[in-house]
């Protein structure tokens, strides 16, 4: 059976993977949370999201110069393994393959499900939600497996359809809030004083914390470096490009929302706060038409979340590590994809947003260990990169200053501070998510260590 993937995707499928699987939930969804975490303090928001972005940038612009020059069948676990050796290679493929790809993936079919609930008026806590979570999850799984190229199709669609509402909120929300004088008004007033939230500082932290999940995924499509063409050109230009699509489409739809509602509603209004702000523009008929468009754009990040999730354990089986690699590593020529990686891939998303539900959605299940898997497994990600980012400073010679020394220091001072907001934002939960973390990096390495004494 053949185990190697085909070069099937060019510069636009790349990028709009990228935008695809960045743009989507996390800009609605965290959207409403940085408001209520700065208090309604819109400059603050606003710096926050810009914070995010340019972490979010720098960072890819490095992975982009290391693409030029390494390529395998994982994006980062290539540079991991080029930079720290093949046992950090595997470690990060390992976390991202049991816990960063499925937790997200996992929180996006319950977010996904819960603005189709919001469009049709139903609750969004109850059991339905999670059932039609549930099924999105396998839906995406099954798109994914069965035909990996009509997965990539279904991301270049919806890519194309999410950016109109945020388009449209951006220029339509911004002129409006101008012209009425609104968006002065949520500039300048503070529904809640910034010592009332335990500081300017604490609160930038916080919302600076909580764009971390609306701005991850970027890095997921060099989880399809090996199906690129031309990928050691292409991906550079698209993580570059893609990422500053992103970042310049969030800041100005935030602003373009506190042309459409005062803020103190949009706090108010929680999971619906975004049907009334399309509705205050666009009359209540055009805010449900550009509402079905956020359902769609929620859908097309699961897909993107889902194409890394599918392939994660591949990437770790194709270098003959972790679990059974000889099972997880076969390619079924048919689809030509690695679907017992993606068997495994749905059924760790499953284990998650079973957790997730009982952690953040009903009475805590897990005591201390209840945590938020849509921020803190991208933070522990961004503590990943900084050996690979030093390693590049140390080993990487040939390269000119710029590339070799700013872009790198500046990646690891924007990881630093990720981590720092993520203590700042959940306190003791993040030690308990480390214990957690700790725990399934050791069952990584028991898996490893029994597998080379059985050989």
């Amino acid at each position: 059976m053949e185990n190697k993937l085909n070069k099937r995707y060019g510069l636009i499928t790349a990028i709009t993977m990228i935008v695809g699987t960045v743009i989507g939930s996390g800009v609605f969804f965290k959207a409403e949370k940085i408001l209520n975490t700065t208090g309604g303090n819109l400059p603050v928001g606003v710096i926050a999201w810009i914070i995010g972005g340019l972490i979010m940038v720098v960072c890819a612009y490095t992975f982009a110069t290391m693409a030029t020059k390494y390529e395998k069948v994982n994006g980062v676990v290539d540079y991991a393994e080029a930079m720290l050796g093949k046992k950090y290679g595997y470690y990060i493929g390992w976390f991202m393959a049991t816990m960063y790809y499925p937790a997200m993936t996992s929180v996006l079919a319950w977010v996904s499900s819960r603005y189709f609930c919001v469009l049709m008026g139903w609750d969004i806590t109850g059991g339905s939600c999670m059932v039609i979570a549930g099924f999105l999850l396998v839906a995406s799984y099954a798109l994914n497996s069965l035909s990996p190229v009509l997965a990539g199709r279904f991301q270049v669609s919806t890519t194309v359809i999410k950016m109109i509402p945020l388009l449209l909120m951006a220029v339509v929300g911004t002129v409006k809030g101008l012209s009425s004088g609104l968006i002065i008004s949520n500039f300048t007033e503070v529904a809640v004083p910034a010592e009332e939230m335990g500081g300017t500082g604490s609160i930038l932290f916080t919302a600076v914390c909580a764009t971390s999940f609306a701005y991850e995924g970027w890095i997921i499509a060099t989880s399809i470096n090996a199906e690129i063409k031309d990928a050691k050109k292409t991906l550079p230009k698209a993580l570059v490009f893609g990422t500053l699509i992103v970042m310049i489409t969030y800041v100005f739809y935030y602003i373009g929302l506190a042309g459409a509602v005062e803020n103190q509603v949009l706090m108010e209004g929680g999971e619906s706060g975004a049907r009334i702000a399309f509705s205050n523009v666009f009359s209540s008929v055009g805010g449900t038409a550009l509402f079905v468009f956020i359902v769609i754009s929620c859908l097309g990040t699961l897909n993107g979340l889902m194409v890394g999730c599918v392939r994660g354990l591949y990437a770790v089986a194709m270098r003959d590590e972790g679990p059974r690699p000889e099972v997880l590593r076969q390619v079924d020529p048919a689809v030509n994809m690695p679907t017992n990686s993606a068997v495994m891939g749905v059924l760790l998303c499953a284990a998650w947003l079973l957790y997730f539900y009982g952690a953040n959605l009903t009475d805590g299940w897990f005591g201390p260990f209840c945590f938020d898997s849509s921020e803190l497994p991208i933070i522990t990600i961004y503590a990943f990169y900084i050996p690979i980012f030093i390693m590049v400073i140390k080993k990487e010679r040939q390269w000119h200053g710029f590339r070799r020394f700013v872009m790198p220091a500046a990646s690891i001072a924007g990881c630093l501070i990720m981590i720092v907001a993520a203590f700042v934002s959940h306190g003791m939960a993040a030690v308990y998510f480390l214990i957690v973390f700790a725990v399934v990096m050791a069952a990584g390495w028991l898996i490893e260590r029994g597998r080379k004494a059985d050989v």
